[in-house]
């Protein structure tokens, strides 16, 4: 059902993959790397935090992202302290919001000891609602946007918060590229969009509103086919008042998502029952 579709892809590490993948089904790729991802400039207070989670200092270790925890193990790599950091995760209770930083465990001979009830802000509070974290320490492995999104919870839930912050977005490079999107967008020339992270939708209207096509980008938008790879993404383009037309319902990586793209083609193209 992909066969001849120009789908967008706005991805960035797993760009390949996912190409790849939709071409295999004779779609056509249309590369736009949104989001393009950098450590963050002072490695200083990454590595300050590296050495206390080796030094047993976190009872609890809240992981939101697969990328964010694959750039702290570089980040011990580089420091020296590889082995000591396993080691400290390997004591901690980890507790993921989803399935991408529970690979990275696993990549590493680990696994989670805690999964939130969904892959959400909302789901991995009410999954630590059920723990005890009275006078307890936290680490909170963060991403670029999402700050300030446990630190009430973890006050009110009377716990020491220790987040750190190890990648960074580089979101004003490739204007052009992401402008000329815009215009395929708004022109029809784009079948599909596929949104893989909240920062690739973010990026999309920021750009948008830097060339003055905010409100063209949002009546195409409203046109177009949207997928999601999960339910955060998912929100984050509900948010921005566009559609999702298509997402996972229990997987979210990038295979279910193409496979729910083919399931909602098939279904729009069904010829009605005959009565």
């Amino acid at each position: 059902m992909l066969q001849g579709r120009k789908i967008a892809v706005p991805e960035s590490r797993e760009l390949d993959l996912f190409v790849n993948m939709l071409e295999r089904q004779g779609a056509i790729a249309v590369r736009c790397p949104l989001v393009s991802i950098h450590d963050v400039e002072d490695a200083a207070p990454v590595q300050a935090w590296l050495e206390r989670l080796s030094a047993g200092q976190h009872d609890s270790l809240v992981l939101y992202t697969g990328e964010g925890l694959a750039r702290l193990l570089a980040f011990a790599q580089r420091g020296g302290i590889e082995a000591e950091v396993i080691a400290g995760l390997r004591r901690t209770r980890k507790i993921v919001r989803g399935p991408k930083p529970a690979k990275v465990l696993r990549s590493i001979g680990l696994s989670p000891d805690v999964t939130a009830e969904e892959p959400t802000t909302s789901g991995l509070i009410a999954t630590l609602s059920a723990l005890d974290l009275n006078g307890s320490c936290v680490g909170v492995q963060l991403y670029p946007g999402g700050e300030d999104l446990l630190a009430g919870f973890l006050k009110q839930a009377r716990a020491k918060a220790d987040p750190i912050l190890c990648y960074r977005y580089a979101s004003d490079e490739e204007d052009e590229r992401v402008a000329h999107l815009i215009d395929e967008l708004v022109t029809g020339d784009i079948d599909l969009i596929a949104f893989t992270s909240t920062a690739q939708v973010r990026r999309l209207q920021e750009v948008a509103r830097r060339f003055g096509r905010a409100s063209e980008l949002d009546a195409a938008m409203r046109r177009a086919l949207i997928a999601a790879v999960g339910p955060v993404t998912g929100h984050a383009i509900e948010e921005a008042g566009w559609p999702v037309a298509a997402m996972p319902q229990d997987s979210f990586h990038l295979k279910p998502m193409v496979a729910a793209l083919s399931r909602k083609l098939a279904a729009d193209v069904s010829p009605l029952p005959l009565v």
